[in-house]
């Protein structure tokens, strides 16, 4: 291969990664999909939500502030819920020296939140809601309004994930580290 032509080829490799590494960039920098269904209200609720925990304390979500916030939706008598806390409980103890708070809020009965939380040891708060909490889910991006239904809130209070069903432990380590310092 002639001289000129090596350049051209190398040159056309070149740009092509170029290309590559600013399309993958801007995707890595993209919205999650659901996210414009998000209501920047309906954030603002979230975060100054107020609830009572399974020993009737009552918690606000505005003391977790400035720390990557998992919210987690979710009840007892949802089987795929039951199946992602222990996957939630692994990640908040292995982020437990990274600025990052998990917060299950359950739609249930606190007596039923306490069992559930004896039997599985949940290593942070379980928040306890009404039915009406389906409604604020429903301004984050959960329109079928069901569970689970989890929200990942980066350190400035901004959304960055939704995921509607379940969220495995990989998955979801991912995306947490993602947001962290490096």
């Amino acid at each position: 291969m002639k001289r000129s032509h090596q350049f051209v080829l190398i040159a056309l490799v070149a740009f092509a990664a170029g290309v590559a590494g600013y399309l993958a960039s801007r995707d890595r920098h993209a919205p999650p999909p659901g996210m414009e269904r998000v209501s920047s209200a309906a954030v603002d609720r979230l975060l100054n939500l107020r609830l009572l925990d399974e020993s009737g304390v009552e918690q606000g979500m505005a003391q977790w502030r400035g720390k990557v916030i998992v919210a987690n939706f979710w009840a007892t008598w949802c089987p795929p819920c039951r199946k992602e806390i222990p996957d939630f409980s692994a990640v908040s103890q292995a982020l437990a020296a990274h600025p990052v708070q998990f917060v299950g809020i359950s739609v249930d009965a606190a007596a039923k939140v306490r069992a559930f939380d004896e039997e599985f040891n949940v290593p942070y708060p379980l928040l306890i809601a009404g039915p009406e909490l389906l409604e604020l889910a429903a301004g984050l991006g959960n329109s079928a309004r069901a569970l689970p239904f989890t929200v990942i809130i980066d350190r400035e209070g901004k959304v960055r994930h939704i995921k509607l069903g379940t969220l495995h432990r990989d998955e979801l380590e991912r995306k947490i580290r993602a947001l962290l310092p490096s």
